[in-house]
């Protein structure tokens, strides 16, 4: 393509050259008529080597773009090809998790997670909230029997003592919810295990220790939410 280009300007060069340098002599010799006709010829000789070469102009453009389209494609196949490289890694990784154990941290307590831990810890959750309250309980006790040194232990142990609280099945609550006080005194969920566990003592008729647990909260958490409605329980207490 780029000799043919040169090659035609080279042509037109030329015929330019032949014409401008032809002696005066020789011009003469031509008549009006025959020098006109010459130099429609030379246009016309010009006009369509210049056609020719906007073609092969217009030809190379239109070659670079689909080079162009052809890269900006293929890169869109690296990339969607890496994307899906990356997702099939993550699948993979989940799936090894299922069966490997991973250390995480939960709630700031960090613990190896063993398989199988995460989804009984989810299944009695899940059982909670859609108020399925004997399966939660079953679910989350089970969980603290056979995953005692889980980072989701603390979490457990909490929704264990409020699915015990919601039964009304009062004492076994309390346990719960001291076990968790006591094995995890800075746990985030400390202030709402306390108030937990104080309207439980309320509730099965120890007003002694129910004001106590709510004067601790209100004395620890002063600030909270949990510590508000403290106050607001403690004339029961009465």
């Amino acid at each position: 393509m780029t000799w043919n280009v040169n090659f035609t300007r080279a042509l037109a060069t030329g015929a330019l050259a032949v014409f401008f340098i032809l002696p005066t002599p020789a011009l003469a010799i031509l008549s009006d008529d025959e020098a006109r006709k010459a130099i429609l010829d030379l246009r016309k000789t010009l006009a369509s080597t210049q056609l020719e070469l906007q073609g092969q102009i217009e030809r190379l453009k239109s070659e670079n773009a689909q080079l162009r389209g052809q890269i900006e494609g293929l890169q869109r196949q690296g990339e969607e090809l890496i994307a899906s490289q990356k997702t099939n890694y993550q699948d993979l990784d989940t799936r090894l998790s299922k069966f490997e154990p991973r250390t995480l941290e939960i709630e700031g307590v960090t613990g190896t997670i063993q398989p199988g831990e995460k989804a009984a810890y989810d299944d009695a959750l899940a059982a909670f909230q859609a108020g399925q309250l004997k399966k939660a309980d079953a679910g989350f006790a089970g969980f603290v029997r056979k995953y005692n040194a889980s980072p989701y232990l603390p979490l457990a142990l909490y929704w264990l003592g409020n699915t015990k609280y919601a039964l009304k099945e009062y004492p076994g609550a309390i346990t719960q919810l001291q076990n968790l006080i006591k094995a995890y005194p800075k746990h985030p969920r400390i202030p709402a295990a306390m108030l937990t566990l104080g309207n439980c003592q309320l509730e099965s008729g120890n007003k002694t220790a129910a004001r106590k647990t709510y004067g601790d909260l209100i004395a620890s958490y002063p600030d909270t939410e949990v510590a508000v409605e403290a106050r607001q329980m403690l004339p029961r207490t009465k």
